[in-house]
Formats: C-alpha cells, sequence, structure tokens
C-alpha cells in the first residue's frame, strides 16, 4: 500500500484573523504534513509489521491495510476537489506525480527481493516468485492473488516475499480511476447545476462507496478466498477516505470551538481501529461489513483534526519517533515483508524471536535509507518529471525490465525441468531399476532415497497430472459441470471413469500410461476439496456447499447410465459436515459411499477403489523442503502419522463384491514407521498432500494388476 503517500495539497485546518477554520479548497499551496495523519501511518504499518513477524500479539493487525487505504482516500481526493483535472494533460500531471513518488521505491524492492530469491531460496519457488514479482511491478498482484486464492494448492506453496504488493496494487488501481471519477463527477454535476466541485464529488463517491459496500459483503460471502483481494470489494474504503475529504471542511466548521467533542472524535476512533487490531481474527469474514470498524474509526480520526491541548493524543501522535515512522512507513511497508519471508532461507533455519527483532529493525534502516536517497530524491520535477513524458518513460520503462527479468527466470527454471524430463523417461521404461516406489518394492538391492536425485525440487513442484494445465478441474463456486477426455479416442476403446476430488486426480499419470497400451479412453470427473457423497458437507459458503451437493448427485446418477467398463473412485474425506464433528462425518460419510458403491455395483459397474495416501501434514511444501535440505533428505521424511482415515476405502474393504476391489498402496510410500518424500530417486509429492506425476507413474504396475481384475471387455 502506498503508507507515505503525501499529495501536493495535504488538507489541514488553519485558522483566520476571526478565529474560523479555512476551507483549505481556497488554497493549493502546500502545508505541513498533519502529524495525526502521520501518526495514523505509524500505527498501521506497527500494526501489519507486528501482525507478520508476531501475529499472535496483534491477531488483527492486518487492518493496518484498511487504514492506510481510508488515509490514501482522504488525501487524494482532498487534492483533487483542490485543484480538480479538467484535461488529460492534467490527468497526465496527476499520474505523472504518482509514478515519481512511488514507483521508484517499489521497482528498487522488486528487483532486489528477485535478485535475493534466486540468491537464497530453493528454485521450487523461483517460479511463483518471479511470476508475482513482474505482476506486482505492473500493479495487477491482487488479481494475481485473487486468481490464485481459488486453487487450494496454492495454500501449499511458500508465501511469495512480494504479496504484499496486492494493496499497492488496489491502489494503483484506485489512483488510475479515480482522477478520471472526479473529472467526469464535476463535469456531470455541473452541466446541470451550479453546485460546488465538493458537492459533486461527494455524490459520485457516495455511490462508489454503496456499490463497493454491498459488493464487498456480497463477494466475501460467495467467494471469500479472492474477496480478501480484488479492488470491487476494497474500493469502498478508499472511497470513504474520500467522502471524508469531500465533507471535511463543513465538519471542521461545526466542530469549531467544540474541543471535547473533537476528542471524543478522535478517542472513538482510535478505539475503533484498537478494538479491530486486538479482536478480529482471520477466520472472520473480512473484508465485508466487518471492515467497517476499522474503516470509519479512520476516517473519524481524520475528521476530528485534534490539536493541543489537555487530555489530546495529539502530543504522543507528534512525538518525533512516531512522524519518523509515518515519514518511512511506505518504505517499511515494501521491505518488512520480504525481510520476513527470505529470512529463513537467508539463515537456513525458521528464525527464532531476536532474529526476527533484527530484521525488523534492519528493514527500518533500508526504509529510511530509501526514503532519503529513493523516495525523495526523485518526487520532484527533477530527473523524472521535466518533460513528463520522462515519468511515464521510468514506469514502462522499469515493468518492461522487471518482467523480462522474471520472463528469464521462469524460463531457467523451465529448462532444467525440461531436460530432467527427458532423463526420467528413460529411467521410467525400466522395470528392474530402483526408480520411484520400486525402491520399496526391490528394497534389497535398493536405496530408499536412491543414489541421486532424479525428480529436481524444481521439477517435482510443476509435476502434475494434466487436469491442471488443462483446467479439467471444478473450483471456485463449484457450479461447472464439465468433465474432460484422456487416452484413446476410439469409439471402441473400453470407457474407464475417474471420480472424485484432487486426490483421486494426482492418479490420472499412471492411467494414462495404462491407456497407451490397454486401449483406454478415460473420462475425468474431478472437483478440488468436495469429495464425492449424497449429502451436505460444509466448503465455507452456502453456495460452494450445495453447489458441491449438486455435482455429487449428478455424477452419482450419470454414472451408471453411462455403462463404463470401469470407475476409478478415490477421495480425501476432510471438511466436516454442517453441525458434525470430523469422527461423525467419517461415519456419515462412510455411510454415503456406501450407498454410492451399493448402487453403481449392482447396476454393474465395476469399481476400483484407490486408498488415499499419506498425507505431509508436518511440512508446508515436500519438494521445497528436498530444496533446502539436499544434502540429507531423510530431514523431509515423516512416520506413520502421514496416513489418513479414509471412509470410502474402509467401506469398499468391507463389502463383498465381484466387482469391486479397494487397493492400497500406502507400502508404496511407506516402510516401517518411516513415510518418505523422495523415494528411488523420485520426489514423492508436487506440494504436501498430492502425488507427483512421476511417482504416480512408477505405481502403473500395480495399478494395472488390480484394473486387469476389474475392467469388463468393451462388448460387455
Amino acid at each position: 500500500m502506498t503508507v507515505s503517500e503525501k499529495p501536493d495539497f495535504v488538507v489541514r485546518t488553519s485558522r483566520t484573523g476571526d478565529g474560523s477554520i479555512s476551507d483549505p479548497a481556497a488554497t493549493s499551496r502546500p502545508t505541513p504534513v498533519r502529524a495525526d495523519i502521520q501518526a495514523l501511518r505509524a500505527l498501521a504499518v506497527l500494526l501489519v509489521v507486528i501482525y507478520h513477524f508476531f501475529p499472535g500479539r496483534v491477531p488483527g493487525g492486518f487492518v493496518g491495510v484498511d487504514v492506510f487505504f481510508v488515509i490514501s482516500g482522504f488525501l487524494i481526493t482532498s487534492h483533487l476537489v483542490t485543484k480538480p483535472p479538467r484535461s488529460g494533460r492534467q490527468l497526465a500531471e496527476f499520474w505523472g506525480r504518482r509514478i515519481r513518488r512511488l514507483l521508484p521505491a517499489s521497482f528498487l524492492v522488486l528487483a532486489v527481493t528477485l535478485v535475493a530469491t534466486v540468491l537464497w531460496s530453493p528454485q521450487t519457488v523461483w517460479t511463483n516468485v518471479a511470476k508475482q514479482v513482474a505482476a506486482a511491478a505492473a500493479y495487477i498482484e491482487n488479481w494475481f492473488l485473487a486468481g490464485q486464492a481459488v486453487d487450494y494448492l496454492a495454500a501449499d506453496d511458500a508465501p511469495s516475499p512480494v504479496q504484499h504488493f496486492w494493496s499497492l496494487s488496489v491502489e494503483e488501481q484506485f489512483y488510475l480511476v479515480w482522477p478520471i471519477v472526479v473529472l467526469f463527477a464535476i463535469w456531470f454535476i455541473r452541466r446541470r447545476t451550479r453546485n460546488a466541485d465538493r458537492v459533486a464529488v461527494g455524490s459520485a463517491i457516495a455511490v462508489i462507496v454503496a456499490v463497493s459496500l454491498v459488493a464487498s459483503i456480497w463477494i466475501t460471502a460467495t467467494d471469500p478466498a479472492s474477496a480478501y483481494f480484488v479492488s470491487w470489494t476494497r474500493a469502498w474504503e478508499l472511497g470513504l477516505g474520500g467522502l471524508a475529504a469531500c465533507v471535511f471542511p463543513w465538519v471542521q466548521r461545526r466542530l469549531d470551538g467544540h474541543r471535547p467533542a473533537r476528542l471524543v472524535i478522535a478517542y472513538g476512533g482510535l478505539a475503533m481501529i484498537a478494538i479491530a487490531a486486538l479482536s478480529f481474527t482471520g477466520a472472520m469474514p473480512f473484508p465485508s461489513y466487518t471492515a467497517a470498524l476499522p474503516v470509519a474509526g479512520t476516517a473519524l480520526v481524520i475528521l476530528a483534526a485534534i490539536e493541543r491541548g489537555p487530555l489530546s493524543p495529539l502530543r504522543a501522535m507528534s512525538w518525533k519517533p512516531v512522524q519518523l515512522v509515518g515519514d518511512v512507513s511506505y518504505s517499511m511497508y515494501l521491505w518488512h515483508w520480504p525481510a520476513l519471508v527470505l529470512l529463513p532461507y537467508a539463515l537456513g533455519h525458521d528464525p527464532h524471536r531476536t532474529a526476527k527483532v533484527l530484521a525488523i529493525v534492519g528493514a527500518f534502516a533500508l526504509a529510511w535509507l530509501t526514503k532519503v536517497f529513493i523516495e525523495d530524491r526523485f518526487r520532484g520535477r527533477k530527473p523524472l518529471g521535466q518533460p513528463l513524458r520522462r515519468s511515464f518513460i521510468f514506469a514502462v520503462s522499469g515493468m518492461v525490465v522487471i518482467g523480462l527479468a522474471s520472463a528469464a527466470v521462469v524460463a531457467t527454471v523451465n529448462a532444467q525441468s525440461a531436460a530432467a524430463q527427458a532423463k526420467l523417461d528413460h529411467a521410467l521404461n525400466d522395470p528392474d531399476s530402483c526408480f520411484g516406489s520400486r525402491a520399496l518394492v526391490n528394497s534389497d538391492s535398493c536405496s530408499p532415497h536412491g543414489e541421486k536425485l532424479l525428480t529436481s525440487p524444481v521439477f517435482a513442484k510443476e509435476d502434475k497430472p494434466a487436469p491442471y494445465k488443462d483446467g479439467c478441474w471444478i473450483v471456485g463456486d463449484f457450479s461447472d459441470l464439465k468433465t474432460c477426455h484422456y487416452g484413446s479416442n476410439d469409439p471402441h476403446a473400453k470407457q474407464i471413469a475417474l471420480i472424485g476430488n484432487s486426490h483421486a486426480g494426482h492418479w490420472l499419470p499412471a492411467l494414462e500410461e495404462i491407456a497407451k497400451t490397454e486401449d483406454w479412453s478415460i473420462t475425468t470427473y474431478l472437483i478440488s476439496e468436495c469429495y464425492t457423497v449424497d449429502v451436505l458437507v460444509d466448503y465455507g459458503t452456502p453456495e460452494r456447499s450445495q453447489n458441491c451437493l449438486d455435482w455429487n448427485k449428478n455424477v452419482i446418477a450419470e454414472v451408471p447410465k453411462k455403462g463404463y467398463d470401469l470407475v476409478v473412485f478415490s477421495n480425501r474425506t476432510w471438511e466436516k459436515m454442517p453441525g458434525k464433528t470430523r469422527e461423525q462425518t467419517w461415519a456419515a460419510a462412510g455411510e454415503a459411499y456406501k450407498r454410492i458403491l451399493t448402487d453403481w455395483t449392482n447396476a454393474g459397474t465395476p469399481v476400483l477403489v484407490l486408498h488415499d495416501t499419506p498425507y505431509a501434514t508436518e511440512l508446508k511444501n515436500v519438494p521445497d523442503c528436498v530444496g533446502a535440505h539436499l544434502d540429507d533428505l531423510s530431514d523431509c521424511d515423516g512416520t506413520r502419522a502421514r496416513e489418513q482415515v479414509d471412509p470410502l476405502a474402509d467401506v469398499a474393504a468391507t463389502m463383498s463384491r465381484p466387482n469391486l476391489k479397494m487397493l492400497d498402496l500406502t507400502d508404496r510410500i511407506c516402510a516401517g514407521n518411516t513415510c518418505y518424500s523422495v523415494l528411488g530417486g523420485v520426489i514423492v509429492y508436487f506440494d504436501r498432500g498430492h502425488l507427483s506425476g512421476t511417482f504416480v507413474r512408477s505405481l502403473t504396475a500395480d495399478i494395472k494388476r488390480a484394473a486387469d481384475q476389474l475392467v469388463r471387455t468393451p462388448d460387455h
């Protein structure tokens, strides 16, 4: 976020000779920055920093972002209503100032972060970080993260050191659109009335705030994962700051001479921010209406425009250290998150409290240096403001250079992955090798981890089944009903269905290997998270829960009608049913699975149930762990505690039917009390719970043996 944004005109109350408060619209001369607003900046950045470094201390510290949004909306709108743009040239001047004040520092941080990532972090994170650096440089990081938010697999990725640029992106989009809104609002109103500019702008902003707030409430309820990032859900927060700027002179005239009222309003606003910071948690719906508490609190503090005097908080707010933090808050926000995310890689271990404190001190030092030598250096007309086109050339050039550097990183990773694939194809075709799961099959002659790593951590992280790149998953609100086809196109081929959530999808590479020799045509019914039962499961919102149930009912009914020669069925049964504990959910799911298996097998459909695989719950991401422990791969192994409860497999194992079989391949991943993250030189997972495509292909023979006992001939 643009936490140190200072417009050319900063709203400030001043007293005229008769003691009245002047309207800041009456002058465009630069005035000193308000100490209370600088203190709000300091408070906001400290909330964010403490929340990130020590989240238990301030569980709602993320509301610091919302405080910044209101401040930015207030200051920028104050400038625009004082000196509204009335031509394309004036719009360009406004945007040029934003470029000079914000982009030099942000480009510096992005460039340094990309280099530090390549130097310190494992290659497994390079691609994601490079893509996000490019998105951040173009100020679309919030939309990039919103897109990732609908894919729950992204939750297993290491955090990006630039993902905090999402809020900067929201503000830059605001700066791009807002002056146009002001220009058209003034033009529209003046064609009909003689009202003042503030009334015109305030009316337009009020509409935007109302529409955005409704959108925020609705999107947070229906798509909470992406609602946090998208611009529609945040515009009202910036807009409320803009609305405060429009009514500021009117409020000041009514508060003139009423110091107690100012104090009550100011302390009330500060209390609202404090309550939000200390009581909010990530489990609450946000932003939605919940954000109104810190947003309204910030607006009240700004509108109070408190002055020095008995009981006034301005004395503390004006304290030089507080003002200093406010001055460097923009750069502090830029540096603190990369410092936190990259610190474990630089140290080689998770940082302790002392290391975190030192990282904060280091981030502050970098922020001060950036403020003095970058922000202040490029803020004026020289060297980027005269002629004006220099500002835009700088912006485009910076985005292009950072984008090309990011693309080079991605290309390097892709080239290494392509080379690794060629080596794997050779090893996969050798049945006597110790490749992948065969290391446990041939345990007398094979070392479990293998003699060397055949799949690099970078390769493993992208070693996913085809539906990921093909978009063949039902994701988001689960409203889609698409299926996809793999394998043979021969109309006489054996018809195979793969059904379940992502823990069914990760078996597809083995089925594709079988399809090459057995003339299989594979139809996938794959959906993220949603496991295949005919009862309601809680997926966060009523809409997602109902859509999951509708999807399941459609699939359950369709399978017997299609006459499949084999159904391969697998699920991770995790999310709870409404009003039930985890154990009660598993019991109810088992009953539902039994009904489904009974219906399918009674209809003559052969069903192969694949037991859910062990899950590396103690790790954030298996390839990342391997990349950080190449000298000792056992550091990434786990115990049998990784095994998962699987009601589907449990029920299938108890049902005695000739056209039903349950296959448990846990012993191809675990031996003794150890569950491996690397076997036969192959990294077992592409995240922490989904098997890598290469490892699954090493299980092809096991799956084929089980399938051969069930699959019908196509002339059934």
